[in-house]
């Protein structure tokens, strides 16, 4: 072997070690993207559970407050209809029933509107529909950490194979599908762009 055969082959084995190390980077790279975007993929689907439940639970708060609600306006009318307008009652009767009348009558409001509390009927559905928004938007956003997920395992796997084989295409192709995957988790947390069939 000569001095500028012996050259040669160092300048290749420096340029093997530098594809190797860039390689290595990218792999790094996209093993950190990949990590966040598990988070990004479990924190969506933790949220769309906890607003599906919080927007069930209050959707049956919703009806049992309009239950309770309906049995104090059939006491009311009952009230009204059945024995203040009993001319055979007494005045002492009456006066009781028009009580009770009206403390049904304030129930029947309370249920129906309690900004106090924050628990009346529409008060409730007005909590009820922001779960459930919070929920959709939530489920809008899985998919995208999923096909981003994906991507980056691809890319990973791609760039690996590369340094192994020794083939700088198929880095460049698994750092494309990389970068396509990264796209893919920053928009699964701004949702910046609608995506058919993603969404």
């Amino acid at each position: 072997m000569q001095a500028d055969e012996a050259a040669d082959m160092m300048d290749k084995d420096r340029e093997s070690d530098r594809f190797k190390q860039r390689a290595a980077v990218a792999i790094a790279f996209f093993a950190m993207l990949l990590a966040i975007t598990g988070l990004g993929g479990n924190n969506a689907t933790k949220d769309a559970l906890n607003s599906n439940i919080q927007a069930s639970n209050l959707f049956n708060f919703y009806q049992a407050k309009n239950q309770r609600q309906m049995g104090f306006e059939l006491a009311a009318d009952y009230a009204e209809f059945a024995t203040l307008h009993d001319p055979a009652l007494p005045a002492e009767q009456k006066e009781h029933w028009r009580k009770k009348l009206d403390t049904y009558r304030k129930t029947v409001a309370r249920y129906e509107s309690e900004p106090e509390t924050n628990e009346g009927k529409k008060e409730l559905l007005v909590k009820a529909r922001e779960e459930t928004k919070k929920r959709d938007i939530a489920l809008r956003k899985d998919p995208y950490f999923d096909y981003a997920e994906a991507l980056l395992q691809i890319s990973i796997v791609l760039i690996s194979v590369s340094i192994i084989a020794g083939v700088a295409w198929l880095a460049f192709f698994g750092g494309a599908i990389g970068i396509v995957g990264g796209l893919l988790m920053i928009n699964g947390f701004l949702l910046l762009v609608a995506i058919p069939g993603l969404e």
